[in-house]
Order: C-alpha cells, then sequence, then structure tokens
C-alpha cells in the first residue's frame, strides 16, 4: 500500500472539542499533513466562517468533517484505535515511542479504518473511551510540564505518521490477520465484550471481583490479537451460549 493510501484510511476524531479554537487548529494541522478525515463528536457548537478564518483554504476537509452524538457511533467502522493521553490512567498500558506507534498504525491502515482519538481539553479521555482503544499514546514531553495543546498533540502525531511514510512512499506491510479475512472493527468488538461481560456475570465470575476491572485486561489482550469478524463471531456465539446454559438451568 503507498504511503498516501494509508493516510486516506486515517481519521481524526475530537472528542468533546470545547473551544472552536482547537478545532481549527486541528484543521489546520491536518490540512499542513496531508490528512482529509475529521469526526466531531459533540463538538462545542460553531459554523464554517469559524474555521476557515482559522484555517484558510480548509473547503476540503470542513466537507469531509461529520458530527457525532456519542463516541461509539464515531468509532463503530474503526479496526485500531489509538488514544492520546497525558496522565497515567489505571490499568491501561501507555506507549510513549511515538516512532514506532506512527509505522505500526500506517500498518494497520491495511486492515481498515483507523481513528486517532483525542479527548476533551480539560481532562483529556477518561477511562470508557480509553476502554475503546487498542494502544494509548502519551506524547514524551518534558515531564514538568507534559500538557500539550490539542492542536500541538494532533500535529506531532501526524507530523510523525506522515514522516513514517515519506522515507520510501509506501509502507511494507506484514498483515496480522488472514489473508482476506476482514477484521473486526470497533461496534463488534463492543458487542463482544458486553456479550462476555453478561456471561460472566450468569456464572457470578464478578461475585468478589470489579466487572470493569476485570474486563480491561480482556479487552487489552483481545485488542493484542487483532482478530476477524470470523474470530469475533465465534467468541460472541460462545459468550452467548453460556449465558442460555445458566439460564436454561437456573
Amino acid at each position: 500500500m503507498t504511503g498516501t493510501v494509508a493516510l486516506e484510511r486515517i481519521v481524526i476524531v475530537l472528542n468533546q472539542p470545547q473551544d472552536v479554537v482547537n478545532i481549527g487548529g486541528v484543521v489546520r494541522c491536518m490540512k499542513n499533513m496531508g490528512f482529509r478525515w475529521l469526526r466531531l463528536v459533540s463538538p462545542v457548537s460553531f459554523n464554517a466562517d469559524d474555521i476557515t478564518r482559522l484555517a484558510h483554504r480548509s473547503e476540503d476537509i470542513l466537507s469531509n468533517t461529520r458530527i457525532y452524538s456519542d463516541l461509539n457511533t464515531a468509532l463503530s467502522d474503526a479496526v485500531y484505535v489509538v488514544g492520546t493521553t497525558a496522565r497515567m490512567r489505571g490499568q491501561h498500558t501507555i506507549r510513549s515511542d511515538i516512532r514506532t506507534v506512527a509505522v505500526n498504525i500506517t500498518q494497520q491502515t491495511e486492515q481498515g479504518i483507523v481513528a486517532l482519538l483525542f479527548g476533551p481539553e480539560d481532562n483529556g479521555l477518561d477511562r470508557q473511551a480509553l476502554d475503546r482503544c487498542h494502544v494509548v499514546l502519551r506524547i514524551p514531553a518534558d515531564p514538568t510540564y507534559p500538557s500539550l495543546n490539542l492542536a500541538q498533540a494532533v500535529l506531532l502525531l501526524l507530523y510523525e505518521l506522515r514522516m513514517s511514510v515519506i522515507p520510501s512512499g509506501s509502507v511494507s506491510v506484514a498483515s496480522p490477520t488472514l489473508p482476506n479475512a476482514p477484521p473486526v472493527n470497533a461496534t463488534q468488538l463492543e458487542t463482544l465484550f458486553q456479550a462476555w461481560e453478561r456471561a460472566l456475570h450468569a456464572i457470578d465470575f464478578f461475585k468478589d471481583r470489579d466487572a470493569a476491572t476485570v474486563m480491561r485486561p480482556i479487552r487489552t489482550l483481545v485488542y493484542r490479537a487483532r482478530l476477524t469478524q470470523r474470530e469475533a463471531a465465534l467468541l460472541i456465539a460462545m459468550a452467548r451460549e453460556v449465558l442460555n446454559y445458566v439460564q436454561r438451568h437456573q
């Protein structure tokens, strides 16, 4: 896959952006680095003129911008989600090797849409949003002042992504899934996690455990496995059969 095609499969998702100046700054960064697809989840109210005053000649990106009322829908077609954070958050494994992650992101585009997820300016992504991420990235800024402006964080990651495909003009991809096997998307993954959480509740697995705490490493394991749609369907069917068995014998 050529570098241009790889970047075409990357979407930038801003979750609840609070300042139109930051949205405009992100659009400008996208224009600078050659990215086209922006998704906004419950953004602050704005109009196109607000953006074009901050990012000249960005009408093409605005025409490709989609607004969503919830994060699940915004990520529904993504096969790989990369979150960003400036903080250490609970059980989530945080990566700071941004250049290695950038190469991995461009490789994942071989499987489908990759979403780069950024949180609100005040508190960043919450735990529920981070749970949706296959990998969580922390940009290695000075630890005495690690918080970046939203547009700055977007620019740094997009720059590294662009640089990861510039040297040869293409990305050598070693596909993590079987040839011609469509990868599972975010909506299917959530169905899988919900099915197994219900099944584990049914067998009292959470009796002495917090469900959310147990499900996070399960999410990490599943994300690492890079399931195909067929594999995910099998796991969902297994979970549902466990639940049906318990209900039949109660």
